[in-house]
């Protein structure tokens, strides 16, 4: 490869092949070390955090609201019809096609359940609107 380079075609000989690095002083580096560790412990301490009279605290938040059981139940079919049929596959069971069918039904019912709950009129009524008049 050096040959290609050189405009004489040969070798230098008096250039290494591999340029040594510098070697580094091991006890310099655990004098900095050292030097490093001293300096952290002596710092001074931080001043604490002023206390602001104008900082925004926000209120806490209203609770959850409560399923109710045909909701939970909902939620359980579409989790647990496929959760289970994961976990028999993850473990090696043998599922029944009666069991696969369940838990597929399960999660098909679970879903359409949620769906159809999704637009159900509040207390208000259907006519109770919030909206903008125009």
């Amino acid at each position: 490869m050096r040959r290609a380079f050189d405009p004489g075609g040969r070798p230098e000989t008096s250039e290494p092949d591999v340029i040594p690095a510098p070697r580094r002083d091991r006890r310099a580096a655990a004098h900095s070390t050292r030097a490093r560790k001293i300096r952290a412990r002596k710092a001074p301490p931080r001043p604490a955090p002023q206390d602001d009279d104008e900082h925004f605290i926000p209120p806490a938040p209203p609770p959850l609201p409560s399923l109710d059981p045909i909701a939970k139940g909902a939620w359980a079919a579409l989790f647990g019809g496929p959760g289970y049929l994961v976990v028999a596959t993850a473990a090696g069971w043998s599922v029944s096609g009666i069991a696969a069918f369940c838990a597929v039904a399960a999660f098909v019912a679970g879903f359409a359940i949620l769906v159809l709950r999704m637009n159900d009129p509040g207390s208000g009524g259907p006519d109770d609107d919030d909206g903008a008049v125009v």
